[in-house]
C-alpha cells in the first residue's frame, strides 16, 4: 500500500524525536520547537535567517554545517514539524542511487497532493559524486527541500552544482551555558527526562559535565543518563565523582569541591603569561602530583605559545609542539623533565598577543562585510574564459621586484590599506616591525 493512503487528510511525518520512552536520553530530550531549541541564536533568534524562513514559509534547500551534537538533526526535525512538511530521513551510509530515486518518486506523489517534502540527508559529505548528482534535478524543480547535515567543510565535500542550489548555514559548537541548561532540563523533565527518578545534581556537577562535553549536547546528555544509572538507589544525588565515573575519563578535579582544577590550570597559564618560571613550575608540579593528564597540560601550553608569545619568539610554538611529541615517546616519570624544560622556556620568552588579536580582528571584518570579491589581479585563471574576463590581469610577480616585494594591494578593494597585525616590538617582533616599516616605504616608492 502507498504510504500516502494511510494519511488522507495531511502530510506523513516521522514521529517527533524523543517519542519512545526506551530511546536514549539525548534522543528523548531533542527540542520539538524553535522555542525549545537552545543555542545557535545567530540562526534561530528573533529576526534571524532560519526563524524567518520558518515564519514566512519560505524554506530553501539548506546545508547545515557544524560539529557533532550542535543541533543539525534536531533543527531539521523542527523545520519539518513547524512547516507541516513530509519528513524523510536519509542516511548517506545506508543508501545508494536506487534508494535516492525511490525517495524522490515518493516525494513527487506528495507534491501532487500539495504537500512539501523535506529530505534530510545525514552526513551528506559521505555521498559520492554520482549520488549527489542524483539530487540535482529534484532540488532544482523543488520536488524536495533538501537539508543536508555535515561536519565537513561543504566547499570540499559537496559538489558545486548542488552547493550552488543550497544555502549553507554554519552551526557553532554549543557553549557550556547552553549545555548546562539542557542538562538541568533533562534532570527535571518528568515526561521525557529523568524527573520521575527525583535525582539531584549540584551546579558544580552540571557545570563539570557541560565543560567536559566539548560542545556536544548529545554527549553531555548521554553521560548524564549513564551517571543516573550508576546510582545504587533510584533517588539520590549525582555527584562529581559519579560524573567522573560516567565519563570514563581520568579525574581532572583536584579536590572534592571541584573548583581547584580550574583554579590551578588558570594559575599555571597566567604564570606562564606573566613570565614567572618559578610559579609556573610550582603549578605544573601541583597538577602532576594530583594526577593531571600531562597531555592536557601540554595542549594548553601549545595554545599559550601561540596566543601569548606568538612572533615575539616563534620558537616557542616549536618548543611546545616538540615537548608534546617527546612526551608521547617518553612518558612518565622522565616526561616531567621535558615538561619542565618547555615550561621554563615559555615562561621566560618575550610575550606578544599581536597575532591572536590580529586573527580575531580579521574574523570580525569578514563577519561584518561578508565575502568581499577577490581582486581580479590575484584571481586564478586556469581557463581561456577566465583570462578574457580579466582574471589574473595585472598581477605582479613579487620575485621580479627589488627585495622580492612589488607593493601590490592584495586585500579586497573595500579594505585596501587596512591593517590587522600590529607587532608589539618585543623579542623577534622588533625585527618584524623593522621589516614592515621597510615594506611600507617600499610600497610608497612603488
Amino acid at each position: 500500500m502507498d504510504t500516502l493512503d494511510l494519511w488522507e487528510t495531511g502530510p506523513v511525518k516521522d514521529k517527533p524525536p524523543g517519542f519512545s520512552t526506551h530511546a536514549p536520553l539525548a534522543e528523548r530530550m531533542r527540542p520539538r520547537t524553535i522555542a525549545e531549541f537552545s543555542g545557535q541564536e545567530h540562526l534561530v533568534g528573533d529576526g534571524r535567517i532560519l526563524k524567518r524562513m520558518i515564519e514566512t514559509d519560505s524554506l530553501s534547500s539548506l546545508i547545515l554545517w557544524g560539529p557533532p551534537g550542535c543541533g543539525k538533526t534536531t533543527l531539521a526535525h523542527i523545520i519539518a514539524a513547524e512547516t507541516k512538511a513530509h519528513f524523510i530521513f536519509f542516511s548517506a551510509i545506508l543508501s545508494g542511487v536506487k534508494e535516492i530515486r525511490e525517495t524522490f518518486r515518493e516525494a513527487e506523489r506528495y507534491a501532487a497532493r500539495g504537500i512539501r517534502t523535506i529530505l534530510f540527508i545525514d552526513e551528506i559529505h559521505r555521498f559520492n559524486k554520482a549520488q549527489q548528482d542524483a539530487f540535482l534535478p529534484y532540488v532544482e524543480k523543488g520536488t524536495v527541500s533538501l537539508i543536508g547535515a555535515t561536519t565537513q567543510n561543504p566547499s570540499f565535500e559537496v559538489i558545486a552544482p548542488l552547493l550552488s542550489r543550497c544555502r549553507v548555514l554554519t552551526l557553532h559548537q554549543l557553549e557550556p551555558d547552553a549545555i548546562y541548561e539542557l542538562l538541568l532540563l533533562a534532570l527535571n523533565d518528568h515526561e521525557r527526562g529523568l524527573g520521575k527518578q527525583a535525582l539531584t545534581a549540584s551546579n558544580e556537577t552540571l557545570n563539570f559535565l557541560a565543560e567536559q562535553s566539548d560542545g556536544d549536547a548529545r554527549s553531555a546528555l548521554n553521560t548524564l543518563e549513564v551517571a543516573a544509572g550508576l546510582l545504587k538507589q533510584e533517588h539520590g544525588e549525582i555527584t562529581v565523582a559519579i560524573a567522573h565515573e560516567a565519563l570514563q575519563k581520568k579525574a581532572l578535579l583536584y579536590d572534592k569541591g571541584g573548583e581547584e582544577h580550574y583554579n590551578v590550570i588558570s594559575a599555571f597559564i597566567k604564570s606562564l603569561r606573566g613570565s614567572d618560571p618559578d610559579a609556573s613550575l610550582y603549578w605544573l608540579a601541583r597538577m602532576l602530583e594530583a594526577g593531571e593528564d600531562p597531555l592536557f597540560i601540554l595542549r594548553r601550553m601549545i595554545i599559550m605559545a601561540s596566543e601569548d608569545i606568538g612572533n615575539a619568539d616563534p620558537r616557542a610554538l616549536q618548543i611546545a609542539v616538540a615537548a608534546l611529541q617527546a612526551f608521547q615517546v617518553i612518558g612518565m616519570p622522565e616526561g616531567r623533565i621535558i615538561l619542565g624544560q618547555a615550561v621554563t622556556y615559555l615562561a621566560t620568552a618575550p610575550k606578544s598577543n599581536a597575532s591572536y588579536v590580529a586573527i580575531d580582528a580579521a574574523l570580525s571584518e569578514v563577519r561584518a562585510n561578508g565575502a568581499l570579491p577577490v581582486p581580479l589581479h590575484i584571481r586564478n585563471a586556469p581557463t581561456k574564459l577566465m583570462k578574457e574576463q580579466g582574471y589574473g590581469k595585472g598581477y605582479q610577480y613579487a620575485h621580479d621586484y627589488e627585495g622580492g616585494y612589488s607593493g601590490q594591494e592584495y586585500l579586497p578593494e573595500k579594505l585596501a590599506g587596512r591593517s590587522f597585525y600590529e607587532p608589539t616590538g618585543r623579542g623577534y617582533e622588533k625585527i618584524i616591525i623593522e621589516r614592515m616599516e621597510w615594506l611600507k616605504k617600499r610600497r610608497q616608492q612603488v
